[in-house]
C-alpha cells in the first residue's frame, strides 16, 4: 500500500532556507524569538522559529489542542507534520497569510506565555 505525504501549502526550500538553522536562536529572549512559519490543524499550531536542513527538524511554539498551560518551545519534524492526518482526512495547512514577525507579536504565544505564568 502506497501513502501519500503532504500538507497544504507546504514551504519551499526557499522558504526554508530564510529560517534560521537549529540552535541559531538559543538564548534569546522568546519575545525576541522570530516565528517565520506557522502550521496548524484544528486547534493544534506549529509557531516555527528554527529549522534543521539535514534533519528536517522545526524548532519553535506549540499549542497542542488549544491547551494554552501546555504549551511549549520544542522541536518538532517537518516529516511528522506533513503526515499528520485527523480521521476524517485533514491535515497540517501552512498559513499562507503568515507574516515574519516577533513571538511578542503573535497572540497565541503571548496568552499561552502568560498563561505559564511569563
Amino acid at each position: 500500500m502506497w501513502f501519500v505525504i503532504f500538507m497544504r501549502n507546504e514551504p519551499g526550500a526557499d522558504q526554508l532556507k530564510r529560517i534560521p538553522r537549529l540552535y541559531a536562536t538559543e538564548g534569546m529572549r522568546w519575545q525576541d524569538t522570530v516565528i517565520y512559519e506557522h502550521f496548524f490543524l484544528g486547534t493544534c499550531d506549529w509557531y516555527a522559529s528554527e529549522y534543521g536542513q539535514t534533519n528536517g527538524l522545526f524548532f519553535g511554539f506549540i499549542i497542542l489542542n488549544d491547551d494554552l498551560q501546555n504549551a511549549e518551545w520544542s522541536y518538532f519534524g517537518h516529516d511528522k507534520l506533513r503526515a499528520l492526518r485527523t480521521p476524517e482526512g485533514l491535515e497540517v495547512n501552512r498559513d499562507p497569510q503568515w507574516r515574519v514577525r516577533k513571538a511578542s507579536e503573535v497572540e497565541r504565544i503571548v496568552s499561552a506565555v502568560r498563561s505559564l505564568g511569563g
